[in-house]
């Protein structure tokens, strides 16, 4: 082989190295664009993601929207500032009973089991009128939104007639429907609408149900609360009749049973 043409192959391999290092830099150059190009759009995702999930943890929650709410839509059968007035019975009846329960309270299930029926036949009566105030200060206590829920379910009831609203009431704190304190089932739609199969006029009601899954009376279940947050009321269930506590004889505590409960609202009565 000449010298001349073992230069020329020698530069010839040269050339071809060369050219073979720039096309493998340029394809590490843009190797490193890609990667640089989905690092900025997978930090820009996360930084979204992220401020979505802030944006979403201080968006007010449904109750608070309710609780907030300039305008109202209160239940038929209701009067008084943002119909937060109930009041069930005969326009005859010359005294009022107040009732204050918490749909999720215990206690009052054992009282409403104990009393209930009591109460709804003096109501029909005409020995006296009730004035219900509903709380839902158990779903601060016990984390949940049942007490809430099942007031707004009871406004639907309410909306029906003050009839179904007491069977309905009867019916959310039965044995049968009545969960643990620490069970918040009422803050299903679909529990609270098994309940009120159980009621005639709420069964297959469709206003009824469409009231209770659309949420028609949240706000107005927001304003009744707040009503017994301003009633001065530290406990359910609470009875008073002319402002004064109507108890069992003897005791501090509401009348738990029917034989508790006659003599003490005739006394109530007559005072």
């Amino acid at each position: 082989m000449s010298a001349r043409n073992s230069q020329s192959n020698k530069a010839a391999a040269r050339e071809r190295l060369r050219v073979e290092r720039e096309r493998q830099a340029k394809k590490d150059r843009a190797r490193r664009q890609i990667v640089v190009g989905v690092s900025a759009v997978a930090v820009l995702a996360a930084a979204g993601g992220i401020g979505y999930a802030v944006v979403q943890s201080n968006k007010p929650s449904q109750w608070e929207t309710a609780a907030k709410a300039s305008t109202v839509t209160a239940p038929k059968n209701t009067s008084g500032t943002n119909g937060t007035t109930v009041v069930i019975g005969k326009s005859s009846a010359k005294k009022t009973l107040e009732l204050y329960e918490d749909s999720r309270c215990p206690v009052c299930a054992t009282f409403e089991q104990g009393v209930g029926s009591t109460i709804e036949k003096d109501v029909e009566a005409g020995k006296y009128k009730i004035k219900y105030v509903g709380a839902t200060f158990i779903d601060n206590g016990v984390p949940g939104e049942g007490s809430k829920n099942a007031l707004s379910a009871l406004g639907a009831a309410l909306n029906v007639s003050p009839e179904a609203f007491l069977k309905y009431k009867s019916a959310l704190y039965s044995t049968q429907f009545h969960p643990e304190e620490n069970q918040d089932k009422f803050a299903k739609d679909s529990y609270l609408l098994e309940v009120a199969d159980s009621v005639p006029a709420l069964k297959s009601n469709a206003e009824f149900k469409k009231n209770v899954e659309n949420g028609t009376f949240d706000a107005w279940a927001m304003k009744m609360s707040k009503a017994f947050d301003e009633s001065g009321v530290t406990g359910t269930p609470t009875l008073k009749m002319d402002g004064k506590p109507v108890t069992a004889a003897g005791s501090d505590s509401p009348p738990m049973t029917a034989a508790q409960f006659t003599p003490a609202i005739d006394a109530a009565l007559k005072g």
